[in-house]
């Protein structure tokens, strides 16, 4: 047998130190033997991932493991970070046809104050479905308006919405299609205008709140509060998450960014393709709807091989599904964005890193890594498959049935009484 190197020694002594360093209470988990994605890393074939306190404390193919651990054997297995749903109404809508379960919209096309987090609903039956595929976070943004209000980062376990949530404001949500249209009065220029107003004041009341104390300035274009709700976006410390579709619109929201200094993800995108050089240069990220295909007069040149083209040219790509699927289709759409030319690496990171990047979680998710959440699924083969199903899911170390009110229904009427 080979002595272990230099390096390998090391890295043991490190894992036992963090495993010694944890509360007793806190169980030890080795995934073992798998083909290990870690994403924004090499694939390790035969690899293991070591999980601690919630936490991963190791992923390599020489890792110490503890006595005691419990070990799940992933030979055969594929073993990814979970996947990351960027634009998601999980644990805000449940039945779209009736408004009391609707907890996404608030009324009004200025409500930078609105915040999601606070209608988010942890037992919503939706969010089971989405698990049992895979998915293990979410981006719960709000709907309505040009400047519709703050989305949040939420993990898909936990019973309260504090539990739940990885980053509160993740990202400020908005809309630069249809909906700047009809701020507008039917034009997106004017739209636009009224944009600018709005972040203008919002500036001008940063600076003068004495003024506006004393009522010493000139009526402003939106409530205080609203105003107040967007001064993150201008100090860029919130990304603008803004809807924007036609090469017309995404234009506009680049030229708005790089006017206030913005930092700007384009969603939706589905013309993005033809102005994948301005988005490199700028440094923006799109997250698209993998499925997109049909032409609308808001995206006449929509096409299946946008995150291809995207990704050749530079531009960090998100991927979501955003049809009657939602969530638990993730996977399915990024296959299908590997069925149009997106490398499969590519399309595994734009479900998992890239959007944790893109809204703040970058550091702490979305990879298989040392000191990362223990957000992990073990496949039974290519997630990208139909075929294959998520073995163990893991969110923040805790491995969550694979059960879901769907899943219910079926063994309770599996066998049904025999006919009088």
């Amino acid at each position: 047998m080979r002595s272990p190197t230099g390096t390998a020694r090391i890295a043991a002594a490190l894992v036992t130190f963090l495993i010694a360093a944890s509360p007793a209470s806190a169980q030890t988990i080795a995934i073992t033997g798998g083909t290990v994605h870690p994403v924004g890393a090499a694939v390790i074939e035969g690899g293991t991932v070591l999980i601690r306190d919630g936490r991963i404390v190791a992923v390599g193919r020489e890792v110490a493991i503890p006595a005691g651990a419990r070990r799940i054997d992933a030979r055969g297995k594929v073993v990814t970070p979970g996947l990351i749903h960027a634009s998601s109404e999980l644990g805000l809508l449940e039945v779209g046809s009736v408004d009391a379960t609707n907890e996404r919209t608030s009324a009004g096309d200025v409500v930078a104050s609105f915040d999601v987090a606070e209608g988010i609903d942890p037992r919503s039956v939706r969010i089971p479905v989405a698990r049992t595929e895979g998915v293990t976070a979410a981006m719960a943004v709000p709907t309505g308006g040009i400047f519709s209000g703050q989305a949040a980062l939420i993990a898909l376990s936990g019973s309260r919405m504090e539990e739940m949530l990885r980053v509160r404001d993740a990202a400020m949500a908005g809309n630069f299609g249809n909906a700047l249209k009809a701020a507008g009065g039917g034009s997106h220029a004017a739209g636009l205008a009224r944009v600018r107003r709005i972040l203008e004041d919002a500036r001008d009341y940063d600076r003068r709140r004495a003024d506006y104390r004393r009522a010493d300035m000139q009526e402003l274009s939106a409530p205080a509060s609203e105003l107040e709700a967007l001064l993150p976006v201008l100090r860029g410390t919130l990304p603008l998450y803004v809807v924007a579709n036609a090469e017309r619109d995404i234009l506009n929201a680049l030229r708005l960014a790089d006017e206030f200094d913005i930092r700007l993800i384009i969603r939706g995108g589905t013309e993005a393709w033809k102005v994948a050089a301005e988005l490199a240069e700028a440094k923006v990220p799109v997250a698209l709807d993998a499925f997109a295909n049909i032409p609308d007069f808001e995206s006449m040149e929509v096409r299946w091989d946008n995150a291809a083209l995207l990704a050749e040219a530079g531009v960090a790509v998100v991927l979501y599904e955003g049809g009657d699927g939602g969530p638990r289709n993730l996977r399915f759409a990024a296959g299908h964005a590997v069925r149009n030319g997106l490398p499969w690496e590519a399309a595994l990171e734009a479900i998992t890193l890239a959007p944790a990047r893109a809204f703040g979680a970058g550091t702490t998710m979305g990879s298989l890594a040392a000191g990362r959440m223990a957000d992990v699924v073990v496949w039974s083969g290519d997630p990208f498959e139909f075929s294959t199903r998520p073995e163990h899911v893991f969110i923040g170390g805790e491995e969550i049935p694979a059960t879901s009110r769907q899943t219910e229904l079926l063994e309770r009427y599996r066998t049904l009484p025999p006919k009088p």
